[in-house]
C-alpha cells in the first residue's frame, strides 16, 4: 500500500470511528419502558403466524447484533418471515442499579415485558428466544412462568458450569473458598463494561490484532469495511454488570452450578429445569471458546419438555447468523411446524 492510498484509508477509518451507525435496519416502536429498559416491536409486514416471538439477548453485550446488517439481520428475516418480534433491551445500568439481581430482571423486565407483548398482541401464544447469558434467563424464567410459552429456543446457552472451560485455577480457588469475590462486587457496586471485555477478551481473542489484519487485507472493499466497523463497534460495546447480577453469576453459576442441579430460585421460588415444558430447540456450536458444548447440551436431560431437539453448528459464539437475508433452513422448519399459522 503507497502513502497516498494509506492516507485515504487512514481517513475512510476515521469517517467510521468519529460517526455512529444506525443501530438498527428493521422498523420497529416502544411500547413499554421500565427504568433502562425498553421492550421493542417489530411488526411484519404481512403476519403469517399467530405466535410472536420474544427475544431476550445477553446481559453483557448490546442487541443490536440481531438488527446491524442488511440480509444479515436476525429480527429483518424473522418479519419478513411473518414473525412478529417482540424485544427486551435491558438498557445500560448505572450505580442506582447496583443491587439488581437476575430476579429483578427476570421478574420485572422479562416476565412484565412478556406480558406486555401478549396484551399488545392479544396473541393466545409465545415463543422465547434467548441468546447467551439471555437464554440462561429465558431457561430460568421459563420454568417459573405462567405465561403460556409454546416454544423456547436457546442459542449458545450456559446451563451447566460444572467443568470450568477456562480460568480454572480462578475457578478452583472459589470453589475452595480460597477467594472471596463479593468484597470485589460491593467495591465496584457496578463492574465497568471494560472489565466485561477485558474477562471475554482473555478467552476469546488473547491476541487481538488478527482482526485488524483481516481489515487491513479488505481495506478496498467497503462493505466489507462496513461491516467490520459495526461489528467491531458491538464487540467493545459491552454493558455494565450490577454487583447484584455478577455476584449471583459468580456464586450461584460459577462456583455452585445451582441451576442445573435444581437449586435455584428467583424471588423464593423454586426454579426446576423440569418445570421447562415448552418445545424447545437447543442450538451451539463446535468452536465456541465462551460456552462449550458441555455448557449447553444437558439441559436436554433435565426438562420436561417432550419435543425437544439440539441442533449442533460449526463456527464460534456467534456462528448462530443470518445469510443472504434468510433464517437458517433449521430453524426456518422448526419455527414453521410449531407456530400455528396466521389464517387457521
Amino acid at each position: 500500500m503507497n502513502d497516498r492510498k494509506l492516507d485515504a484509508w487512514k481517513k475512510e477509518m476515521m469517517h467510521y470511528n468519529e460517526t455512529p451507525f444506525k443501530d438498527g435496519v428493521t422498523a420497529r416502536q416502544s411500547i413499554w419502558r421500565k427504568n433502562k429498559a425498553t421492550l421493542w416491536y417489530y411488526q411484519a409486514p404481512v403476519r403469517k403466524y399467530n405466535v410472536p416471538i420474544f427475544i431476550i439477548y445477553s446481559l453483557i453485550n448490546q442487541p443490536f447484533i440481531l438488527d446491524m446488517i442488511p440480509g444479515g439481520s436476525t429480527i429483518e428475516a424473522l418479519v419478513k418471515k411473518g414473525f412478529d418480534v417482540y424485544m427486551i433491551d435491558f438498557g445500560k445500568p448505572g450505580l442506582e442499579d447496583r443491587d439488581m439481581t437476575l430476579d429483578n430482571f427476570i421478574t420485572e423486565y422479562i416476565q412484565r415485558g412478556v406480558k406486555e407483548a401478549i396484551k399488545h398482541s392479544g396473541a393466545k401464544e409465545m415463543t422465547i428466544f434467548g441468546y447467551c447469558l439471555g437464554g440462561t434467563l429465558a431457561a430460568m424464567y421459563a420454568s417459573i412462568a405462567k405465561e403460556p410459552i409454546k416454544n423456547l429456543v436457546l442459542f449458545v446457552t450456559p446451563v451447566d458450569f460444572s467443568t470450568p472451560s477456562y480460568f480454572d485455577k480462578w475457578v478452583k480457588a472459589l470453589r475452595e473458598d480460597n477467594w472471596d469475590s463479593s468484597r470485589y462486587m460491593d467495591e465496584f457496586g457496578i463492574i465497568p463494561a471494560s472489565h466485561v471485555e477485558a474477562g471475554i477478551r482473555m478467552v476469546t481473542s488473547p491476541i487481538y490484532f488478527t482482526p485488524y489484519l483481516s481489515l487491513l487485507l479488505n481495506r478496498d472493499n467497503k462493505a466489507y469495511v462496513e461491516k467490520w466497523h459495526k461489528f467491531n463497534t458491538w464487540t467493545k460495546g459491552h454493558i455494565p454488570l450490577t454487583s447484584g447480577v455478577a455476584k449471583q453469576i459468580i456464586g450461584d453459576f460459577t462456583k455452585d452450578n445451582k441451576l442445573i442441579n435444581n437449586e435455584s430460585k428467583i424471588n423464593g421460588q423454586d426454579v426446576k429445569l423440569s418445570n421447562i415444558s415448552a418445545n424447545l430447540l437447543v442450538v451451539g456450536t463446535e468452536g465456541d471458546r465462551l460456552v462449550p458444548l458441555d455448557h449447553i447440551l444437558p439441559i436436554m436431560d433435565e426438562v420436561g419438555s417432550v419435543d425437544k431437539t439440539s441442533h449442533i453448528l460449526s463456527g464460534g459464539h456467534t456462528g448462530t447468523s443470518v445469510e443472504n437475508g434468510t433464517l437458517p433452513g433449521y430453524l426456518d422448519n422448526w419455527l414453521h411446524e410449531r407456530s400455528e399459522p396466521a389464517d387457521s
